[in-house]
């Protein structure tokens, strides 16, 4: 598998992936919330992040990752591949390639907290609202 640049033309697929890997991960996300997300990642917050993705022989798109400003923004992997180092992978070219330091979890999305510890991140904050305003408390972790 090799992590390549992501273009607009992959945009519909990503965020099937992303659909896909909230709805098998952030069980504590109400339908409102994936429905209010959607758009907004697809028409706003896809364009403000550099991406990275990593595709299957198939040219299919198993998982991805969106920096900005040393910040990891987004990372999803297709529920199908979850387990196989397709995160790790992505987050360590973030961290080596676009020079990632910082993150920020979903407090209620405690195997995300303990990947990102197990990548070398630690805790450095928390707060109580999300990017949004919602009541999900953000866990915010930088790297050691």
């Amino acid at each position: 598998m090799n992590i390549q640049a992501v273009t607009q033309d992959n945009y519909q697929e990503l965020i099937e992936v992303w659909e896909a890997s909230v709805r098998a991960t952030h069980d504590f996300l109400p339908e409102e919330n994936i429905s209010e997300l959607k758009p907004l990642i697809l028409q706003h917050y896809f364009d403000a992040v550099e991406l990275r993705c990593v595709k299957n022989s198939d040219d299919k798109i198993l998982g991805f990752i969106g920096v900005s400003d040393s910040n990891i923004e987004m990372l999803f992997v297709d529920p199908a591949h979850i387990g196989q180092s397709i995160g790790r992978q992505l987050t360590e070219f973030a961290i080596k390639q676009l020079q990632a330091q910082k993150v920020d979890v979903n407090e209620q999305n405690p195997k995300a907290i303990g990947f990102y510890k197990r990548m070398g991140f630690i805790e450095t904050g928390r707060s109580e609202l999300d990017g949004q305003g919602n009541p999900f408390p953000l866990i915010h972790m930088t790297l050691t």
